[in-house]
């Protein structure tokens, strides 16, 4: 993979449910004013994505018990932001203050509950062999299916032992077409729970603090991807690492209301 000056730091990952009968008003105000107006018109953003998980693909995730979501379904629309390397504490010094103004100005939407909010800094992406398309591309690029894969680190292991055991579990999918991107992501200092201008809870802490999340984007079928990566976080070696979080989402349909139906 080439490589140039434009590097992501860090990204905001942000799910979400909307209030049962109030699914089309989230969506619409989600896509046409708080993307934009809560976080892609700051300075520092790189790029900004939404997915969605049916009941479908809910019905699939493991474990049964989670920290990272409580239920294990909730959570049905994901958004992630990534931020340019060196740019991050411009990016969330405007954010934090954005976000108040703009419920004081009657921009927000109370009628949502968060299943998980944090921000997490990049610890690296592995590639299937010949891929083209790097993570800093990755939002950009639309791929089908996203896998979100959480982890946490056992027997005191350190974060590079941590990181390498997912890789080595994972790298059947790498290598079978079900993955072209693993990338990995470490918590940044407290997150964003602490932030005192959120409207609203913010959701779980999401487990240990040295836990690693993992963005997986391919493009098999969301359903058969979650499977494989099921399998490969079985395979996990369970001294090094366990998972706490698996699970695969699809692309929204901008401009549309497609999958708003689908969700409970």
């Amino acid at each position: 993979m080439d490589e140039y000056p434009v590097k992501v730091g860090s990204m905001l990952f942000t799910m979400v449910d909307p209030h049962v009968g109030h699914e089309v008003a989230y969506n619409r105000w989600y896509e046409r004013d708080h993307f934009y107006g809560g976080c892609m018109i700051g300075p520092g953003i790189l790029a900004g994505g939404r997915w969605v998980a049916t009941r479908a693909l809910k019905d699939l995730r493991t474990p049964a018990t989670s920290p990272f979501a409580s239920p294990v379904d909730a959570g049905s629309y994901l958004a992630l932001y990534f931020i340019h390397d060196g740019h991050v504490k411009e990016h969330f010094d405007w954010a934090g203050k954005q976000v108040g103004w703009l419920y004081q100005n009657g921009r927000g939407f109370t009628e949502r509950s968060h299943a998980h909010t944090c921000l997490y800094d990049f610890a690296g992406a592995v590639y299937a062999p010949g891929e083209t398309v790097s993570i800093e591309l990755a939002l950009d690029h639309r791929f089908p299916t996203l896998g979100v894969v959480v982890t946490e680190p056992r027997g005191g292991a350190d974060d590079q032992t941590h990181v390498d055991a997912v890789r080595a579990a994972f790298s059947g999918v790498l290598n079978d077409g079900t993955t072209r991107i693993l990338s990995s992501w470490r918590l940044r200092g407290g997150g964003v729970q602490g932030n005192a201008n959120a409207p609203m809870s913010l959701g779980t802490d999401g487990g240990q603090p040295d836990r690693l999340v993992h963005l997986i984007f391919g493009d098999r079928p969301a359903v058969d991807a979650v499977r494989r990566y099921r399998a490969a976080a079985e395979a996990l070696d369970t001294d090094v690492a366990e998972a706490t979080f698996v699970s695969s989402f699809l692309p929204t349909n901008i401009g549309t209301d497609d999958y708003t139906d689908q969700l409970w």
